[in-house]
């Protein structure tokens, strides 16, 4: 935050201790982790000895603290409410908004998915300007052997699951291009083990694209997977790459903020 924030006169509609306080906690930023008490005057538009005060109170509980010689910085009670801010947040929460900036990027849908032993379920859906009608919707519990999201999540279960979910007879098809043979997984769970990434053509649904790729959150363990789901024509071959590439950075983007919830 630069400039001042208020002189005296804008404080008319909002003059309280809580109000000033919250302006002092804003001033710091980046490029400004200490402040001193004449820059708190000068940003409020107050007295001196009124900064002084607010920054006292504000020292008192916690908020801030002094940094010698002559300064202030964030208190411990300002970390403590971060973590518990941090803790507060679930997947959906941390995931939706890289989702949705995906979807600005690809004009495609993106889902966010996680598999529960033998199923996945579709945890969150961000809708293009054109929505693809998909088996997947919010809360939506599909098997694991089709679809890109599901492919992936499989890929990075461990062998004992792989075995569990796919040495089943009959796998469920639903399409022509639903992959059932266990052999023939096993070696597709392979190559997107190796490439970090599914990619599926009407294994789900007809006619419908996925790319896929894992979320890793604390130790690197794959929690859920982001995947991009759109009209196969809306993205040919030459196209896969560059989507792909915005996929696998949306994921690892989830995951660098599902790790620092943990941290």
């Amino acid at each position: 935050m630069t400039g001042q924030i208020a002189r005296s006169g804008a404080y008319r509609d909002r003059n309280s201790t809580a109000d000033r306080a919250l302006d002092i906690l804003q001033l710091f930023e980046d490029a400004r982790l200490v402040v001193s008490g004449a820059e708190v005057a000068d940003q409020l538009g107050v007295a001196r000895s009124t900064a002084y005060r607010y920054l006292q109170s504000l020292v008192a509980s916690g908020f801030v603290e002094e940094h010698k010689p002559a300064g202030y910085r964030l208190g411990p009670r300002v970390l403590e409410l971060a973590r518990l801010a941090r803790k507060g947040l679930g997947l959906s929460e941390v995931a939706r908004p890289v989702m949705k900036a995906l979807v600005e990027e690809v004009g495609e849908t993106v889902l966010l998915t996680r598999r529960t032993g033998v199923t996945v379920v579709c945890l969150e859906r961000e809708e293009a300007d054109h929505p693809v009608r998909l088996s997947y919707e919010r809360g939506h519990v599909l098997p694991i052997n089709a679809g890109a999201a599901a492919l992936v999540l499989l890929a990075y279960a461990t062998p004992e699951e792989v075995s569990t979910a796919i040495e089943r007879d009959p796998l469920p098809r639903f399409t022509g291009a639903t992959v059932t043979e266990a052999a023939a997984l096993h070696e597709r769970l392979t190559v997107i083990r190796k490439e970090g990434l599914a990619v599926t053509r009407g294994e789900l649904d007809p006619d419908v694209l996925g790319i896929a790729a894992p979320i890793r959150g604390a130790n690197e363990a794959v929690v859920a997977a982001v995947s991009v789901a759109a009209l196969s024509h809306r993205v040919p071959d030459g196209l896969v790459p560059a989507v792909a590439a915005k996929v696998k950075a949306a994921a690892a983007a989830i995951g660098d903020r599902l790790r620092l919830l943990d941290s």
